[in-house]
């Protein structure tokens, strides 16, 4: 018979066991960061009601060093912003989502994008057409209306593509509509066609759009667009930051911008952005005591290229945010550590039908031995073996890694010890 507990409990515990958590698994063990969790609820709050006041409040940074726990507080932050109505996507960072690239983390956003009580395609759970004739959905094309009137706010390609995608019966030229609005480009003169179709020739006065200004917008009409569907707003959720410090100067100095953009949402209002980043990212690569000094050489490198100057004030105010208003994730104490495991020892009790034995984790180490992720797979690593071969007695070997925030290929590093902090109590204000 099937049993959908021990299904969910054994998911769990893979994820947990693969060092990716799922809901499941966030969902048995809760998440220990009260700072974090309040000052997302605060974000939410505003969010709904539009009422943005200080653009540092916009969006939130938090640190910690791997396997604090980064991937299992953005699990959590997920459930609470679906459970409040607002759409939910998570992002990682990657060598195919560049930081740097505001359209290929749009699609990712997209693509991995939630929306509450539904487990399909975005833009087809927002289930538009059921919408036409709500409050919000007229707010919506009213806004859009208005901006498309002012090409330098929205192109009216958006406009058009809405209307065509409102009114056609073509389901080939309704997905490619969502994959334009999703980042793909899209053959203007089929829109066209299909506007004239529907006699809606007044929406067909506009030229196609040149690609890099499309990005930014797109940003803005998904927002609306998920408000418009009736939700409260959108929640991204971008994990892996310290990937920047593998880029070029310039792709850093891109990407801080782009980090900037999700943070400061004047433009953008309902949109709630939750960034995660190891802890020693400012002091290795902004710090001017760092190894790429980024808050010092990285400004006069982009001003002297005509391309990027204007993205200099960005970047700073992303660097900003990332050594001054980064919220470090907090070391769970030995007790809340002992009070996990006992959670962890049921939960592989009843996925598996077996007894687990207490854990012989120490709830206390140093390096990586303290992480909540090292005791967590170290227990069930520990359970697995006695589950197979009761008579055995496993030992957890440990090879510490970390960023290695180099250019190039090279992406880790070995470290027998934690790197020391030449920013204790410093600022960029002090320099």
């Amino acid at each position: 018979m099937f049993d959908e507990s021990r299904v969910a409990k054994l998911s769990a515990i893979e994820a947990l066991r693969n060092g990716v958590p799922n809901s499941d698994a966030v969902r048995e063990l809760g998440c220990g960061q009260p700072k974090a969790e309040k000052r997302f609820r605060e974000l939410l709050e505003t969010a709904a009601n539009e009422r943005w006041v200080d653009p540092k409040s916009n969006g939130l940074l938090v640190s910690g060093e791997f396997g604090s726990g980064k991937s299992h507080l953005l699990a959590h932050l997920e459930h609470i912003a679906l459970d409040e109505g607002f759409v939910c996507s998570r992002v990682s960072i990657s060598k195919e989502t560049p930081l740097f690239d505001l359209n290929k983390v749009l699609q990712s956003a997209v693509d991995t994008a939630v929306v509450p009580s539904r487990r399909g395609l975005l833009i087809e759970e927002l289930d538009l057409a059921s919408k036409r004739e709500t409050d919000g959905y007229g707010r919506f094309f009213g806004w859009l209306s208005n901006e498309t009137e002012n090409r330098q706010r929205m192109h009216a390609v958006f406009l058009g593509t809405l209307v065509a995608y409102m009114g056609s019966q073509d389901f080939d030229l309704k997905s490619r509509i969502e994959g334009f609005w999703a980042g793909d480009r899209i053959i203007v003169s089929h829109v066209k066609a299909a506007l004239r179709e529907m006699n809606k020739r007044q929406f067909t006065a506009f030229r196609a759009p040149r690609i890099k200004e499309l990005p930014p917008q797109r940003l803005r009409f998904l927002c609306e667009l998920i408000k418009g569907a009736g939700y409260k707003g959108w929640v991204v959720l971008i994990d892996e930051l310290e990937l920047i410090g593998s880029y070029s100067v310039l792709q850093r100095g891109r990407a801080y911008a782009e980090l900037a953009r999700w943070l400061r949402h004047e433009d953008v209002p309902g949109l709630v952005t939750v960034g995660a980043v190891t802890g020693e990212f400012a002091s290795v690569i902004i710090s001017p005591q760092g190894r790429r000094r980024d808050w010092d050489k990285l400004p006069p490198k982009l001003l002297s290229r005509p391309l990027y100057k204007d993205l200099v004030d960005s970047a700073e105010f992303a660097m900003r945010q990332l050594w001054e208003d980064c919220l470090a994730l907090k070391r769970p104490t030995s007790s809340e550590i002992e009070s996990s495991l006992q959670v962890l020892q049921r939960l592989y009790s009843d996925a598996y039908g077996w007894d687990a034995p207490k854990a012989t984790v120490p709830t206390r180490g140093v390096g990586l031995q303290r992480t909540i992720r090292y005791k967590v797979r170290a227990a069930i690593n520990e359970w697995d073996l006695k589950r197979l071969d009761p008579k055995s007695e496993p030992e957890t070997v440990l090879d510490e890694i970390a960023p290695a925030f180099q250019e190039g290929p090279k992406r880790t590093w070995s470290r027998s010890g934690s790197i020391n902090d030449p920013w204790a109590g410093t600022g960029p204000q002090g320099l």
